[in-house]
């Protein structure tokens, strides 16, 4: 974009260096792993995964000389033209890189940046993927052609001018502020509708997780919203709400939101605010984990990591295990104290429906008499999926069995000649 690079191809060797500070050599692997499997999702063939042992990076190049040389060979070997490096590099370090190896040097940052960008629908996704993009760009300006500098200033010709590094500086800085100019706007736009459901007291259900757990397929379960699925990393990046009916409590709003990952760069958290307020701003947290993983205790923690970083780890959380059908011997719910379901074969989600009823404080099943001419408060509560038993009484009146949280019980407290109790209470009369 600002100094000539050689082309990217499709064929790729991946670099994976181990730090004698790194505390477990399985997590080194399992990160090679995942680098190979972005790659992938971007259309990269990843020939060979090539590692190296350093106490601490070389300054120059990331790795000594003699890696150097054997990159270069297996490059030749698998007629490779790009290298996917796992870990972030200096402008520096990566151009000199490339110009020893004479191909293309790919971060993980920058693997990320264009899936992102392949995958961004929205208009707001393209927004934040683009400011992504220019805020990455910047940590990337380097020398590449001094030979077009200014050598003159503006007034009588003294002194040097703009060189172009400066020049591509203010371009960078200019195309920022027009894309944060924009984002403000969507962002205003988002904030009155969350202030809109919060005067209308309607919650808000945020699915959150690593990606490729399911969050997208559970979320079609769920809503039959029909958003795209694929079994790749990242294939949801822009934000979608639905309505979804939660007996006793009513309609909340759900929303699928962008999966995490390991090492997030900073970057993407901070391009993507405006879409991970809809996760600060949630009653509640569907966290959403491959239960088929083996690794999944390291996913939980790379997403509280995540949760934490964007101020979201006070928000109360439901851990939901998905993907139960890919198990060979089910796991134990209780032990796990989450909920187990299977998006694609939509089992458990009754349960989980249930569960974040719990969550959003339905209580045990509480009982109210209804006056016979009230068929209006009757029909409320049957829309609202309260209605557990009924029983009509010889005096016309009605007898409700509910499922409610404290909200709905509050508002039926306000009506007239309402007979509320507990079932193991005693009933208070409302005039």
């Amino acid at each position: 974009m600002f100094f000539e690079r050689p082309d990217a191809g499709r064929k790729a060797v991946l670099l994976q260096v181990n730090f004698k500070s790194d505390f477990a050599r399985k997590a080194m692997t399992d990160s090679a792993d995942e680098c190979g499997d972005l790659a992938r999702t971007a259309g990269v063939d990843v020939a060979e995964i090539v590692t190296a042992s350093r106490t601490a990076p070389h300054r120059r190049s990331y790795v000594g000389e003699g890696k150097l040389v054997e990159l270069g060979s297996r490059l030749a070997a698998h007629g490779a033209d790009l290298l996917v490096v796992n870990h972030e590099l200096s402008a520096t370090q990566q151009r000199n890189l490339e110009q020893a190896l004479c191909c293309r040097v790919m971060t993980r940052t920058e693997l990320i940046l264009c899936i992102f960008a392949e995958h961004a629908r929205s208009y707001e996704g393209q927004l934040q993927v683009e400011l992504a993009q220019l805020k990455h760009a910047q940590t990337r300006l380097v020398r590449g052609w001094t030979h077009l500098d200014r050598q003159k200033g503006g007034i009588n010709l003294r002194g040097v001018g703009e060189t172009q590094l400066e020049l591509d500086q203010r371009m960078l800085s200019e195309r920022m502020k027009a894309v944060q100019k924009k984002l403000g706007v969507v962002e205003r736009r988002r904030g009155q509708g969350r202030r809109q459901r919060r005067r209308s007291k309607v919650r808000t259900v945020s699915l959150v997780g690593y990606t490729n757990t399911g969050k997208s397929t559970l979320f079609n379960a769920l809503t039959q919203a029909g958003v795209a699925v694929e079994d790749k990393l990242f294939a949801t990046l822009d934000t979608t709400m639905r309505r979804l009916a939660i007996p006793g409590v009513g309609e909340v709003v759900l929303a699928d939101t962008v999966g995490f990952i390991s090492h997030l760069p900073h970057t993407l958290v901070e391009a993507f605010k405006a879409t991970l307020e809809e996760v600060t701003g949630a009653d509640l947290l569907l966290h959403v984990v491959d239960a088929s993983d083996p690794d999944n205790h390291e996913r939980i923690a790379d997403v509280k990591d995540v949760l934490k970083e964007i101020g979201a780890e006070t928000i109360p959380t439901l851990m939901v295990f998905n993907k139960i059908d890919a198990l060979s011997t089910p796991g134990d719910c209780a032990s796990d104290g989450g909920v187990w379901v299977s998006a694609l074969r939509l089992s458990g989600l009754e349960d989980l429906v249930r569960a974040v009823g719990v969550e959003f404080g339905v209580t045990s099943p509480t009982e109210v008499l209804l006056p016979a001419e009230d068929g209006r408060t009757r029909a409320w509560l049957y829309d609202l999926g309260a209605v557990i038993a009924e029983q009509i009484n010889e005096d016309g009146s009605v007898a409700l069995t509910l499922r409610a949280d404290a909200y709905l019980l509050e508002r039926l407290s306000r009506l007239p000649k309402v007979l509320l109790q507990t079932v193991a209470g005693q009933p208070r009369i409302y005039p």
